[in-house]
């Protein structure tokens, strides 16, 4: 009996261990689980205060991207070229000299108004006043002397030209009732309206178009201005006959643009949001897409082009580059993968925008160089930069969702593309100069907002891609959309006579600059 009380004790005891053990397992569970809801907590709290840092430093900080030097690895981000040792030797061509820096000389008044057309202006006396106070005897003028300049402004004026044209006859031909046929009469030519049954000329039209597309001056504000002058010319007006030059005659040019764009080698791209009201079959709230193509660092004129889509899907970059072969400078957007006969080039600027971002609180590049040079540059001093920073990015392991593992895994899935611009010295570092090019429009579209069709946003394109090719080209943008109005550009113009209109040509310097 004693025996199977003991028994009993003991499995009595075994049941209570067991349950204190399934008690204990319980509360392990369920301290692991607080401890993990906790570890959530802290990390959600972390990012938080990260984004909350972020968006303040957005909304109040500076939004230039010069930044002090730091030490440790964002210094990798810098480019070799900037650091590189001056001592350093190198059996070159003997003709490529390095410009030596010279200290920029403060602008005088004739380098600041040399474009300006000038007069003088001679203060004299009054007749009255003419009489020598001491003897009262008439004084004479002896001499000028220089007060100071000043700079005027004549508010634009219009005015309505009636335009005639002569007829000729010739004397000598036979004149008789009987053969009035015989009669000779020439009249002088005149060229073609710019838009048929209209009052509108170039330089209106070319107005309206700089108003807009280079000073961000939407029609409605463009609309009082003309009522000012005392012409009472509607916003629909006005944009009926930019969407008409555009696609009469801008478009030739465009076209040709276009084809001398994809004859280049490095190419840089961009695209940016529009919205456009009367899209077939779309809400108007939907957003489209303007695209910016511009030529890389090759030496050559520089050709931007502006081209509007109504998605962004991949297919329209590589209809648009369909017959480019080279080098194609982007930002961390998908669509431009495997583009074909296309080598894509990522942009280390964005890669150094999310580290920076990713920062807790708390020289000039030489372009003179030529590319082979630059590449040598390269590969001389950045390889080993780079194979540290990558070396470096890999022993990284920060929490998901912070704002340094986006930046890290940014990085990680661009290392091929990043790693192009090694390749040719024509590549660049970054994409900067697209997205440059890209910035007036963003800039125009706060004050005019949307397109009120496809055809409105198609023309946009356009006029957008002639003021930035004069701007590029240093241009007087107003002259140059003038210019090109006046010559009437069409489909039966060849390729020889389009080229006089392209803004590096001789005709085109000589008719637009300053």
């Amino acid at each position: 009996m004693a025996g199977n009380s003991k028994d009993s004790k003991i499995l009595a005891y075994k049941d209570m261990i067991n349950q204190l053990n399934k008690t204990i397992s319980t509360q392990t569970e369920l301290i692991q689980s607080l401890q993990k809801t906790l570890e959530a907590d802290r990390l959600e709290k972390e990012n938080l205060r990260q984004q909350i840092e972020y968006l303040t430093k957005k909304l109040f900080g500076t939004s230039s991207e010069k930044r002090k030097d730091i030490d440790g690895q964002l210094n990798l981000f810098d480019e070799a070229e900037q650091e590189a040792d001056p001592t350093w030797e190198q059996e070159l061509p003997d003709d490529i000299t390095v410009p030596e820096h010279k200290r920029k000389a403060r602008r005088t008044h004739a380098d600041l108004f040399k474009n300006v057309p000038s007069c003088d202006e001679i203060i004299s006396l009054p007749e009255e006043e003419r009489n020598c106070p001491t003897c009262g005897t008439q004084m004479e003028c002896i001499g000028k002397e220089f007060v100071r300049h000043e700079f005027r402004f004549t508010p634009a004026k219009g005015k309505v030209v009636n335009i005639y044209r002569e007829t000729y006859k010739c004397p000598e031909c036979a004149i008789s009732e009987e053969h009035p046929d015989d009669q000779t009469f020439v009249k002088a030519p005149v060229q073609e309206p710019l838009i048929p049954e209209s009052y509108a000329s170039e330089s209106v039209v070319g107005w309206a178009m700089h108003q807009k597309y280079q000073n961000g001056l939407p029609l409605n504000r463009q609309e009082e201005d003309w009522k000012q002058l005392g012409v009472p010319l509607s916003r629909a007006t006005l944009a009926n006959w930019i969407i008409y030059c555009a696609e009469n005659y801008l478009c030739h040019v465009y076209d040709y643009f276009h084809r001398q764009l994809r004859m280049r080698k490095y190419l840089m791209a961009d695209e940016t949001r529009v919205q456009v009201l009367n899209e077939p079959e779309r809400n108007p709230e939907t957003d489209s897409w303007m695209w910016l193509f511009r030529s890389g660092e090759d030496g050559l004129p520089p050709i931007l082009l502006y081209h509007y889509t109504e998605t962004r899907a991949k297919f329209h970059a590589a209809s648009f580059l369909q017959g480019f072969s080279g080098y194609l400078e982007t930002d961390g957007y998908q669509g431009y993968n495997n583009l074909p006969d296309i080598k894509r080039c990522s942009c280390w600027a964005h890669v150094r925008r999310y580290f920076t971002d990713a920062i807790p609180k708390g020289k000039e590049y030489d372009y003179s160089l030529p590319a082979e040079q630059r590449k040598q540059f390269r590969l001389e001093k950045e390889n080993p930069i780079l194979d540290a920073f990558w070396n470096w990015l890999e022993q990284q392991h920060p929490n998901k969702g912070t704002r340094l593992a986006k930046a890290v895994n940014y990085a990680q899935n661009r290392k091929d593309t990043l790693m192009t611009y090694l390749e040719d010295g024509h590549c660049s570092l970054s994409n900067n100069l697209s997205e440059n090019a890209i910035r007036p429009f963003t800039i125009g579209r706060k004050n005019w907002l949307f397109s009120a069709s496809p055809k409105g946003a198609t023309a946009s394109a356009i006029v957008y891609t002639m003021v930035e090719m004069a701007k590029a080209n240093d241009l007087n943008i107003y002259k140059y959309l003038t210019y090109l109005l006046s010559q009437r550009p069409n489909d039966k113009m060849s390729d020889e006579q389009l080229e006089q209109l392209a803004p590096w040509s001789e005709t085109a310097k000589v008719n637009c600059q300053n």
